[in-house]
């Protein structure tokens, strides 16, 4: 059999939507999800900053990333599952596989994957007409900190305790699903070129709980990169949140629009696994 032919390297310049606030920076950022805002409170007070970036591809030099130096993770993985359209056997299959890869990839001992979400244009079947402007996308991480320990007590319960005293760490499984990547590809930035003042923490109010996650702050030294053409035989993983204060901690993502994107080409489908993982049972 052939090899495959793998695309050229193809540099994206973009914008990307960065944080700034609404109203008096002092006051904590949020949004309200499902939820009416206190009297005098908007829904949110979240502002646009967009700003012209370079997106730089990985195709061809996808071994030079890792988590721990980069805050991600390019890797060829092949799933049983490719449909992605029942719920149980996703659960039940793919979950089981991501767990397998987290464990062999970081040497972790125990994985919790614990949500999921597919991403699909309502009409599968629909392709993307050419030269239709996108709004920038925005920059984020998923949990905080505080956020991430949070999430352990909830899921470990009275485990959370002796787990928490190992190395713990949140990933993100990103894989496309039926056809590679053409329309809005992932961007995840180097952990080595963000600076702890850039972020900036949102609080998420829900009728039943609180979460949180971080916003990202404008920084000319952030360098972004993606892998041109990501193929459903190809994940992404994104650390969010590590323990341990040495290696990459966390690394802005977002999703971007390719000017370049081919006439025709079929709306992005994918599917993002979140995990838990700790280096104790």
């Amino acid at each position: 059999m052939a090899a495959a032919v793998l695309p050229a390297p193809h540099d994206v310049s973009t914008t990307l939507n960065y944080y700034k606030p609404l109203g008096d920076p002092s006051e904590e950022a949020y949004r309200y999800i499902y939820l009416t805002p206190p009297a005098g409170r908007l829904e949110h007070n979240l502002g646009e900053d967009p700003h012209p970036v370079v997106v730089h591809d990985a195709r061809g030099r996808e071994a030079e990333f890792s988590l721990d130096v980069h805050g991600f993770q390019f890797l060829a993985h092949e799933s049983a599952e490719t449909e992605f359209e029942d719920e149980e056997r996703i659960k039940g299959v793919y979950y089981k596989e991501v767990e397998e890869l987290l464990k062999n990839v970081t040497g972790a001992k125990r994985v919790v994957v614990f949500d999921h979400t597919i991403r699909r244009h309502k009409d599968k079947d629909m392709t993307v007409p050419r030269n239709v402007a996108r709004g920038p996308e925005r920059v984020h991480i998923d949990q905080t900190y505080e956020a991430t320990i949070k999430r352990v007590h909830q899921l470990l319960g009275a485990d959370a305790p002796r787990l928490l005293q190992s190395r713990v760490r949140l990933i993100n499984v990103w894989r496309p699903i039926a056809h590679p990547v053409f329309h809005r590809p992932l961007a995840v930035s180097d952990w080595r070129t963000l600076d702890a003042r850039d972020l900036v923490p949102v609080q998420y109010y829900y009728p039943d709980r609180t979460g949180a996650t971080f916003s990202v702050r404008y920084n000319p030294a952030h360098r972004w990169w993606y892998l041109g053409q990501q193929t459903p035989g190809e994940v992404t993983l994104i650390k969010c949140y590590d323990s341990e204060t040495d290696p990459a901690r966390l690394t802005p993502h977002s999703a971007f629009w390719d000017s370049a994107t081919p006439e025709g080409a079929p709306h992005r489908q994918s599917i993002e696994l979140r995990a838990l993982l700790f280096d104790e049972e």
